[in-house]
């Protein structure tokens, strides 16, 4: 049973999750980042309060993430047959994984960047600086441990939803599990595939964790 034929298969889905998992985290963020920015400066304590673009945004943020991912899936198949011409495969599910992700790495950041104390704050706007410099040069400085420590949150969980989107052909572990661990009832390919997961999320905890404690200017 475990030829090189399925020691290799298991090789690739390792790569295609790991695929899967790194693009749709860096696409969320290219989307997330600036989002969650606005977010946190267009609510009504942020730095140009503006209740049109927080409630749009607000509003876009909740109605995706209130989707659960396998429905979201089934939802943007058009869409993702639009834009990469299938539906099936790990580039296709790139496409799901980054509109599921974007809102909720949104909302994280949101949440870092309202954790940065308001008297740091003032005090750059006292000193004459602009919106843009304290965005980048003061909000972001201050809020990049909690940010990193999101950022480890949100590769788990994404590396989570590319398992789920194993069940439509998406490929990586999910869809050897599923494929092989269910249909065909090989239960020693499923738990081999879980073990990976679970190594694979470790990994990214532990690196993710590492790299925040090294920002982290309090130690």
């Amino acid at each position: 049973m475990w030829s090189s034929e399925v020691i290799n298969m298991i090789i690739a889905g390792i790569g295609e999750t790991l695929y899967m998992t790194l693009a749709s985290t860096l696409l969320g963020y290219v989307i997330g980042l600036p989002m969650g920015i606005l977010l946190t400066i267009s609510d009504r304590d942020g730095l140009n309060p503006n209740p049109v673009l927080y409630k749009i945004l607000d509003v876009i943020a909740n109605i995706v993430r209130s989707i659960p991912f396998l429905i979201l899936l089934i939802l943007l198949i058009p869409f993702t047959r639009a834009v990469v011409g299938k539906s099936y495969g790990p580039t296709a599910a790139i496409v799901s994984l980054t509109v599921a992700a974007a809102p909720f790495i949104a909302r994280m950041v949101e949440s870092s960047l309202k954790e940065v104390d308001p008297g740091v704050i003032e005090a750059a706007r006292s000193m004459g600086a602009g919106t843009l410099t304290i965005i980048f040069r003061v909000i972001l400085v201050e809020a990049r441990t909690s940010l990193m420590i999101n950022a480890t949150i949100a590769i788990g969980t994404i590396l989570g939803y590319t398992a789920m989107a194993g069940t439509l052909g998406a490929g990586g572990l999910g869809d050897i599990a599923v494929r092989y661990g269910y249909h065909r009832w090989q239960t020693d390919i499923m738990i081999v595939t879980v073990v990976l997961l679970v190594v694979l999320f470790q990994l990214f905890q532990t690196v993710g964790m590492a790299i925040a404690n090294r920002l982290d200017k309090r130690k």
